[in-house]
């Protein structure tokens, strides 16, 4: 059987909390853009260089892929019946988000160079 962590109470925890991060981090996004306007390839490189930026980022992205979890997740606990496709395409999800992060994060690093 599959762990299933975050399940519950935690669950809805991780799920309201990364939404509402999430939000504000776009609001933000582009109140920051309607009023610093980047118009050079240096500009944005230059911003998204800067560290506190950097892990604005990163907690976006693990707030994302945390709330992506738990969302499909649940929606495969649901309805995906037989138990062996219902534990294979969890492990794929699992794969699929992990590979996306790692992605990402390697982004976000490379942009500090």
């Amino acid at each position: 059987m599959v762990n299933r962590g975050f399940t519950g109470l935690p669950a809805w925890v991780v799920q309201r909390v990364s939404a509402i991060y999430m939000l504000l981090f776009i609001l933000f996004s582009l109140a920051a853009l309607a009023f610093q306007p980047r118009r050079t390839y240096q500009d944005w490189r230059a911003c998204v260089a800067d560290p506190l930026v950097g892990i604005a980022f990163a907690v976006f992205f693990v707030a994302l892929f945390s709330h992506m979890w738990v969302g499909l997740r649940d929606v495969l606990l649901d309805y995906a019946k037989p138990a062996g496709l219902r534990n294979t395409l969890i492990a794929v999800l699992a794969l699929c988000l992990l590979s996306l992060a790692a992605w990402v994060f390697q982004i976000i690093l490379g942009a500090g160079t």
